[in-house]
């Protein structure tokens, strides 16, 4: 089955945690500590791969989760890093947040794997604190919590050129006759299901790439039919062939189908409507010459040359006239700007702060006079704050203040003299 759409769960691995320990050997009954670093979380990594042209496999797994650092080890030993999961997605690939519909990457022009969620880092042992004033630290730094997010995968067709047009007037036919695709034909509506890609190719590096677009009729924009599942495929492409039935084999009015597709197309994205537009009146070798002058005359008034519309009368079963409308294309798509046309990122990952550790700010139950402040957020303060410098403890005095940690030991009645304790540090209160 095509899938054009996909939502799926992903999580870089959480930092390992830092150790605490001490050397301890035979007639070294004080050594000193040796608290090895905790591994690095494994990444989340996008990366093209030719050979894709669905999200198929993301419809059946749909969380992702790379590998988590390990703790660190006595004797210094450093902990493993997690192992990093790359997910393939076809070319054209464009990554949105889940929740905001806002664009975080295109897979576009990535020809490398990209980095998009990073491992926690992992947290420092506490053979890393020791100063001249602290030499048996126990405490470790705690490795960086993993970073998640539920994104949705949409596939946008990477052609130069959309073919769009109601059912069944004769796009599927078009499309086999001018490119290598070979699209299933029958005589009744909506026989297309996926969007179907070919090369055009007229030699002496003359071409291009051409994506039939299915399922656009009024309301597509809104959902109605198929369309909004396939709209999102003409975003990239930089010149739309419009296909008519010229002879109105099913009682179609061609002027009317162009209006009401243009009109779906300008809905859904209204820069669509700049590009440049031809437009393919098929089936002329079923009108007498009346019928044919006729048609060709209304459809010319109707959307003039000089308003960017260019009118071919083509048939598509004997190759009439398609001849002079693909070389008109090539033309159109070399003039056209020569890079793919890429989604720009809405959101910044790598600028979005980890989510707000907690703390707590609490009265001793067992000793008088004595105020506990601890939890993860003053562990990692604590993990890369040096107090021993003056630079380092205004930052100290300035978390203390900004985080409203002052305030809370005042509300709980600390008062000058008592005593402050954070995990390994200990100080007297003075306002």
């Amino acid at each position: 089955m095509f899938a054009d759409r996909a939502r799926i769960y992903v999580r870089s691995g959480k930092g390992g945690d830092g150790h605490v320990s001490f050397r301890r050997e035979k007639y070294v009954p004080n050594g000193g500590p040796d608290g090895g670093d905790g591994g690095n979380g494994g990444d989340v990594i996008f990366v093209v791969d030719e050979g894709m042209n669905t999200l198929t496999n993301y419809r059946h797994v749909t969380k992702y989760k790379a590998g988590d650092g390990e703790e660190g080890g006595k004797k210094n030993c450093h902990g493993s890093n997690g192992a990093d999961i790359v997910l393939k997605v076809p070319p054209g690939t464009v990554v949105k947040d889940s929740e905001t519909g806002k664009v975080i990457l295109d897979m576009a022009y990535k020809k490398e794997p990209v980095v998009f969620l990073k491992g926690g880092r992992g947290g420092r042992g506490n053979r890393t604190y020791v100063t001249s004033t602290m030499q048996a630290p126990k405490y470790a730094q705690p490795g960086q919590p993993a970073k998640e997010l539920t994104v949705d995968l949409e596939l946008k067709c990477i052609a130069d050129v959309g073919l769009v047009g109601y059912p069944s007037v004769g796009k599927s036919t078009f499309l086999a006759r001018v490119t290598n695709a070979r699209p299933k034909i029958a005589a009744y509506h909506f026989t297309t299901l996926v969007p179907n890609l070919g090369v055009v190719d007229l030699g002496d590096k003359n071409g291009f790439v051409i994506a039939d677009i299915p399922g656009i009729i009024e309301g597509a924009s809104e959902g109605t039919g198929l369309g909004l599942q396939f709209l999102r495929h003409i975003e990239r492409t930089k010149v739309i062939i419009h296909i008519v039935d010229a002879a109105s084999v099913d009682g179609r009015d061609p002027i009317n189908d162009i209006h009401v597709i243009n009109e779906e197309l300008k809905k859904y994205n209204k820069d669509i409507e700049n590009r440049p537009q031809v437009i393919a009146a098929n089936k002329v070798d079923l009108l007498d010459d009346m019928g044919y002058e006729t048609v060709i005359e209304m459809l010319k008034a109707e959307f003039p040359e000089d308003e960017g519309y260019k009118i071919f009368p083509i048939s598509a079963v004997s190759g009439k006239g398609i001849n002079e409308l693909l070389w008109y294309v090539n033309d159109l798509v070399k003039q056209s700007p020569r890079e793919i046309i890429e989604f720009e990122p809405e959101i910044d990952l790598s600028m979005q702060d980890d989510p707000e550790l907690p703390f707590e700010v609490r009265k001793s139950d067992e000793e008088e006079g004595v105020y506990i402040v601890e939890g993860p957020r003053i562990e990692k303060m604590l993990g890369y704050t040096n107090l021993e410098s003056e630079k380092g403890f205004d930052f100290f005095q300035k978390f203390l203040r900004d985080n409203g940690i002052l305030a809370q030991l005042e509300e709980l009645g600390c008062v000058d003299g008592d005593t402050v304790r954070m995990y390994f540090l200990e100080f007297d209160y003075y306002k």
